[in-house]
């Protein structure tokens, strides 16, 4: 007997076909929120590259131990974005729950590797969120996940706000790569897992560029020199990353690649199990009164 084909789907099938999963957001970009967070990217790159920016003769190169201090001023921008985009996405309570929840849990990762080998398990986290909730939360948790951990190890300093830039940005890349919406299972933790290895070792090159000109004379032969070239000094960051990161952002990238495929999958499922109970973007109403 042959078997009767299946008639072919109409375009009310077509149509009545549940539609792939929009990408979340918790967080949203303004237009006042996202030009404050381009005006800190630009402020940050300066103050991460002027050694590479600023020429031997100039002034800024003449206050290389000041500089520091006169780049803290960072972290008031930092907290102005963080506040713009929080007030301006509409973030309810359950999306500022959701926050506080991952921030406090970063925060307490950190030290339960105490920095030993790079081991930092608080990164795959951030790569996870801010893959499920977007650039936008991403960007806010990693920031406030670095805060709220120095003020729990003390490590409050004048590096504290390249630090929650570095993190923000780490973050915040992850909820840019493609697919959010499609891709799932093994491709995905195979995404996640090559971006945690590559900006594991991007946020160590650039903490390392926060704190090499400061070095002084600890190191003559690979610490910052304001009266040389441009090339001079880029060998010169070269070396200091191989004499005292590299093993660092290895350990760094490693641990985030084995923590991403060995747990993503679970906390994957939680987070976006958490999102659709929350629904951040679902408009609220409210019954007329006597209806």
């Amino acid at each position: 007997m042959t078997p009767t084909p299946a008639p072919p789907a109409t375009a009310a099938d077509r149509s009545s076909a549940p539609a792939p999963p929009r990408p979340t957001h918790a967080v949203r970009f303004h237009p006042r929120s996202l030009a404050a967070l381009v005006l800190v990217s630009a402020v940050g790159v300066v103050a991460f590259g002027w050694p590479f920016l600023a020429p031997p003769a100039s002034q800024l190169s003449a206050h290389a131990e000041d500089a520091p201090w006169l780049f803290a001023g960072l972290l008031v921008l930092l907290v102005a974005v963080v506040a713009a985009t929080i007030s301006e996405s509409g973030l309810g309570p359950k999306a500022v729950a959701m926050l506080g929840v991952l921030a406090a849990t970063g925060a307490a990762l950190r030290p339960i590797g105490a920095g030993t080998a790079g081991i930092e398990p608080m990164f795959f986290l951030l790569v996870l969120s801010g893959r499920v909730l977007g650039p936008g939360f991403g960007f806010v948790l990693g920031s406030v996940t670095m805060f709220a951990s120095a003020l729990l190890t003390g490590g409050v300093g004048p590096w504290m706000p390249f630090q929650m830039l570095a993190m923000g940005w780490f973050a915040m890349g992850a909820g840019l790569l493609p697919g959010r919406s499609q891709l799932r299972g093994r491709s995905e933790l195979l995404l996640l897992g090559g971006y945690g290895f590559v900006a594991a070792f991007a946020y160590g090159t650039v903490m390392n560029l926060a704190g090499w000109p400061f070095m002084g004379t600890m190191a003559s032969g690979i610490a910052f020199d304001p009266h040389a070239s441009v090339p001079a000094n880029l060998a010169r960051f070269l070396a200091y990353c191989l004499a005292t990161s590299m093993g660092w952002d290895l350990g760094r990238a490693v641990c985030t690649v084995v923590l991403t495929v060995a747990l993503g999958p679970a906390v994957l499922r939680a987070l976006r199990r958490a999102t659709r109970r929350a629904a951040f973007e679902t408009a609220v109403t409210f019954d007329a009164p006597g209806a």
